[in-house]
């Protein structure tokens, strides 16, 4: 135990009573051991301390604690300290702000301990000093953390549960008696408007993962920013008519190409659009234009909206950020859109910003990408995807999902579409009736019972009649590794839950082995 010496020296560290070997052990701790009077002077100070407050022996010992390390506005803690000191107390972990020499607060754990004298009285105190601003750092990034996952939750469960309801509303009135055409037509449009709203609910979401692990893959091409700027427009009017927003778009002068993804760049742009059109007021004004500036294509988002508090804007771009605006919001979202441009316009080598002039002056967000070389050539125009309309061969389709709604709906829509369809739940008895069927495309879900959707499609492959089947995956599990794994099982291709109908009628068309007519009808 250390003792309080009675003539305290400025030699560094002073502790009465203690050998060499104990004087060695505290100078060389990694804590700051200090020593003091009852009167709060300080007289001893080792190295630890030094490092940790910025002063050196010499200038500590000797001078009061409360005026070289203690803040004005804790000053209190050294009177309530002493007297616990005076009263035989030990303090542990004890959690307070200290002042550095350079005027930096630190967050500091305090054990201390009364020194007594020869004599058993009590003639000082010993001080155990830890920095934890880092440790308190990580503690209030983790609460935060935690507060925005939990305001996101609620979020994504409000956001969830809203064309939920509709969705239902729809069917019960379905159910309730034979509709008019016109009633069906509403419920039917209600019905499919909602499930889109899910659907691109769920889209943010994998993009967030996929952005956030690092497994985002960009088709980059050479591709005129007018082309993007159509795209956004048409993938945004649907929110925008229904606000009733005065729409200007003002495209590039001239011909301005970029290397990037073209379905990414639609994405960055509509997602600003649809963020203005949710926090514009109805018949408010949303300006939409690009052009050049040196070696940059330049595009604006500007809108008459509800505008960004100051505050607000260095943090706008950051995941979740308008989590904690859920009661003010009437447009619905997660508050990932900002994130998702943020991190894809980055990935093209260039930057998105945000300004306003404050709460109800609107707001621009400006996204600079760089100039594509001039010595490529242009990306040839994709086909267009045919509709839903568009005349098929008819084909024998073999249909297996565990989930009873989503097979039978599934099945449903391919016989309207002129195909033969068998339909199994598991694997085992997929395998069963493919043997009788003999289809020529295989649609088959990867969670399955019994044996799973990739084992299936091994086992198909390995029998003669299934060499040649088209086979599809389709299923929510839809990251990289997921497509990869399907690939290597011997699928042909691999689709996510909700089916893209264009898509899987895209493929249907091109199958090689669709049954022809009289064999349909033989069978």
């Amino acid at each position: 135990m250390t003792e309080q010496s009675s003539t305290p020296s400025r030699a560094r560290p002073l502790i009465a009573g203690t050998d060499g070997l104990l004087a060695a052990i505290v100078d060389s701790s990694e804590d700051a051991i200090i020593s003091k009077t009852l009167e709060g002077i300080i007289t001893s100070w080792n190295q630890a301390a030094e490092r940790l407050f910025g002063y050196t022996a010499e200038e500590a010992i000797g001078q009061p604690v409360v005026t070289l390390l203690i803040p004005d506005d804790r000053r209190n803690e050294e009177t309530a300290i002493l007297d616990r000191i005076h009263r035989g107390e030990r303090i542990e972990h004890f959690e307070t702000v200290r002042k550095a020499k350079d005027g930096r607060l630190l967050d500091i754990s305090l054990t201390i301990s009364p020194i007594r004298g020869d004599d058993g009285e009590i003639v000082g105190a010993s001080k155990i000093a830890r920095d934890i601003t880092e440790q308190k750092r990580v503690q209030g990034e983790l609460r935060d953390a935690d507060r925005k996952k939990n305001e996101f939750l609620a979020l994504l469960a409000h956001e969830l549960r809203n064309p939920l309801g509709p969705i239902r509303h729809a069917v019960k009135i379905l159910r309730a008696r034979t509709p008019r055409p016109d009633e069906l037509a509403w419920a039917t449009n209600i019905i499919d408007r909602q499930a889109e709203h899910m659907t691109r609910l769920v889209e943010d979401l994998l993009d967030v993962a996929r952005i956030t692990r690092g497994t985002i893959e960009l088709r980059k091409e050479r591709i005129d920013i007018a082309t993007i700027l159509k795209s956004a427009v048409e993938s945004s009017s649907t929110l925008i008519g229904k606000s009733r927003h005065q729409l200007r778009v003002t495209p590039p002068s001239e011909p301005l190409y970029v290397e990037g993804d073209a379905t990414r760049l639609t994405q960055i742009v509509s997602n600003l659009m649809d963020n203005a059109a949710k926090y514009t007021d109805p018949g408010g004004r949303i300006w939409l234009s690009a052009e050049r500036e040196a070696d940059e294509a330049v595009i604006r988002v500007r809108d008459s909206g509800i505008g960004i508090p100051a505050d607000v804007l260095p943090t706008i771009f950051d995941m979740f950020t308008q989590a904690a605006m859920t009661l003010e919001r009437t447009q619905g979202g997660l508050g990932v859109g900002l994130a998702i441009v943020d991190r894809l316009v980055k990935l093209h080598g260039g930057s998105v910003s945000a300004a306003s002039g404050g709460p109800g002056m609107g707001s621009e967000f400006t996204i600079r990408l760089p100039v594509a070389d001039k010595t490529r050539g242009s990306a040839a125009a994709p086909a267009p995807a045919p509709a839903f309309s568009m005349p098929l061969a008819r084909c024998r389709i073999l249909v297996v999902d565990d989930n009873v709604d989503s097979v039978d709906s599934l099945a449903m829509l391919l016989r309207m579409m002129g195909h033969e369809v068998a339909l199994a739940h598991d694997g085992p008895e997929a395998l069963q009736i493919a043997r009788e069927f003999r289809p020529g495309v295989g649609i088959l879900d990867i969670g399955l019972p019994k044996m799973n959707g990739y084992d299936l499609a091994k086992r198909i492959r390995q029998e003669a009649w299934g060499k040649d089947m088209v086979l599809v995956a389709l299923t929510g599990w839809g990251q990289q590794e997921h497509r990869h794994r399907s690939a290597a099982s011997g699928f042909n291709h691999h689709l996510t839950k909700p089916v893209d109908l264009e898509a899987l009628q895209e493929i249907l068309a091109v199958a090689a082995t669709c049954v022809p007519e009289d064999k349909l009808a033989a069978h």
